[in-house]
This record gives C-alpha cells, sequence and structure tokens, in this order.
C-alpha cells in the first residue's frame, strides 16, 4: 500500500496532498507489462488521479483522467476513488523510444504534445463534470497545472515523478498538488514558489527515505503545516461478473445472441486488472432475455 498525506499552512490559505505511489505503479507495471517510459507516464497519471481523487467528498464519488494525444503510448486513463485507490489503462502499453535531451525518459515523447486532458468527476448527479484543456507539454504535472489554472481558475503546483530501474521495476513514484485556498494573500503566491523552488525531484525524496509527511511539510516550508489526513492508498480494480454482465446486456439483444452463435465461449477482460471473465452461449442467451 501507499501513503496519503493531507497538511494545511497554519493560516488556512494553503493545502497539500502528498502521495507515495511506489506500490501503485509497480503494480501497474507488473499488471500491463509496461516499457519503462509508459511506465513512468501512466504511473504520473494514476499518481495525480489519486491526489484529485482523494479530494472528493461522496463515499461513491469517483474520478477520471484521461490523455488522448499525438504520442505513440495512445489513450491514457486513470480512475480515482474519493479515497485515493486507483486503477489505470494504456493503450499501448510498450513504447521504446530514446531518452531526451536530458538524458531522462521521454514521457513527453511517448504521451505526445499535442492533445487534450479530460477530468471526469462523477459525483452521483444526473451527468458527470466534464473537464477539458489542451495538453501543453505532456509532461503530465504541467498539464494538470494548467487544467486548474484553466478550467477551475485555482493556483496549483503539481509534482509528479516515477523513477524506474534498468530492470525496468519501480524504484519510487508520487507526487504532490499545492493549492491556493480562496481569499489567500497575493504575496502567499511568492512564498509558495519559493518553498517549491528549494524542493529536489519528488522520486530523490522518496529513494531518499522521504514521508508525504515530510514531502508536504517541505513544500509548505514557511508555513507551520499540520496535518489534516493520513490515509492508505493502492491500485483497487472494481471490476465484478456482475458489472460485466450489465456490460453485455446493455449491447443489446441481437448482438448477444450473435455472439452466443458465433463462439463456444466469448472471454471479457478487464483492461484495468486484466481478470477474465468467461460466458458460456447458454449464458449469453440468459443474458438476452434480461
Amino acid at each position: 500500500m501507499s501513503n496519503f498525506v493531507r497538511a494545511m499552512s497554519a493560516d488556512m490559505d494553503v493545502v497539500c496532498y502528498a502521495v507515495d505511489s511506489t506500490d501503485i505503479v509497480s503494480r501497474v507495471e507488473r499488471l500491463h507489462v509496461t516499457s519503462a517510459t509508459v511506465t513512468a507516464a501512466l504511473g504520473r497519471l494514476l499518481t495525480a488521479a489519486s491526489l484529485m481523487g482523494a479530494q472528493l467528498k461522496g463515499a461513491k464519488d469517483s474520478l477520471t483522467l484521461r490523455i488522448n494525444a499525438d504520442g505513440p503510448a495512445g489513450a491514457l486513463i486513470a480512475v480515482s476513488d474519493s479515497k485515493g485507490n486507483v486503477r489505470g489503462y494504456v493503450e499501448n502499453p510498450v513504447v521504446e523510444i530514446p531518452l531526451n535531451q536530458y538524458g531522462k525518459l521521454d514521457v513527453a515523447g511517448a504521451v505526445g504534445r499535442q492533445g487534450s486532458l479530460f477530468v471526469m468527476r462523477d459525483m452521483g448527479m444526473k451527468e458527470p463534470y466534464i473537464g477539458q484543456t489542451p495538453i501543453v507539454s505532456g509532461e503530465i504535472a504541467d498539464d494538470i497545472t494548467h487544467y486548474y489554472a484553466t478550467s477551475e481558475q485555482s493556483p496549483t503546483v503539481c509534482a509528479l515523478g516515477v523513477l524506474v530501474n534498468t530492470d525496468l521495476t519501480v524504484i519510487s513514484a508520487g507526487g504532490f498538488l499545492l493549492q491556493l485556498l480562496p481569499g489567500a494573500d497575493e504575496t502567499v503566491i511568492g512564498r509558495v514558489e519559493e518553498a517549491v523552488g528549494k524542493l529536489p525531484a519528488v522520486t530523490k525524496l522518496l529513494a531518499d527515505g522521504a514521508t508525504p509527511k515530510d514531502i508536504a511539510f517541505m513544500a509548505l516550508d514557511g508555513f507551520s503545516p499540520t496535518v489534516l489526513e493520513q490515509q492508505l492508498v493502492t491500485y483497487r480494480c472494481n471490476c465484478s461478473r456482475d458489472r460485466v454482465e450489465r456490460a453485455l446486456c446493455s449491447i443489446g439483444r441481437q448482438d448477444l445472441e450473435a455472439m452466443a452463435k458465433e463462439q463456444p465461449v466469448t472471454e471479457v477482460d478487464c483492461h484495468f486488472c486484466n481478470k477474465k471473465y468467461r460466458f458460456s452461449p447458454a449464458e449469453l442467451q440468459d443474458l438476452a432475455r434480461l
């Protein structure tokens, strides 16, 4: 499991959410057998989804981040519940491209630099809230920051990182969101920028043993922060046979009957956890009659 922390400045004008998502990203690498660059890209998006999802209020609320861009990785999707537990999927799990100009994994090259970030919040209303902003870098953290600034008019600093071994295992992964709250004095922005500017990379901090609380307090240096919440977050898929049956029913009676005639066993895979659900022709016929 991974640790999540929410901390607040003493004056209640800045809040910081921080998470160690190393276990989550490690699980993703094993599930989807991703190449190093895709592990970094999907890992960053999952980390962002965990940080954003944990801000939801309702127990059944959920948040989905989707990036559709022009990179070879294709679509990337991360879904979080209101506790920060996440699951994710990438269209093309293996992308082999050179390191970027800084000698690091070229996440932007895999994701793409032209496209859109979609943010969907399902809070049990008649229709979910959907926000959309253009990709500004493909590095994901910049794109999340841009989304908050343009779509929600919320001054936000986002830092995300995934450090991958040469054997493709994950050394460390995590991130933080730092947000100014309504009524914050304009001088706070400069103080926040100064504190964040002193921080090493999140992955280095985690690899060196820092906890999410440590990172949150460093990001809020000079603001006398206190911890408001701590919890464990994990990679969690909520698929079930019942959910798959409902999805099959939604395709219509004629299509189900056609599937029942075409093959002895129909297999449905969960994109998020790779679990397989098998249905016999008789079971499909039963669903068609519902």
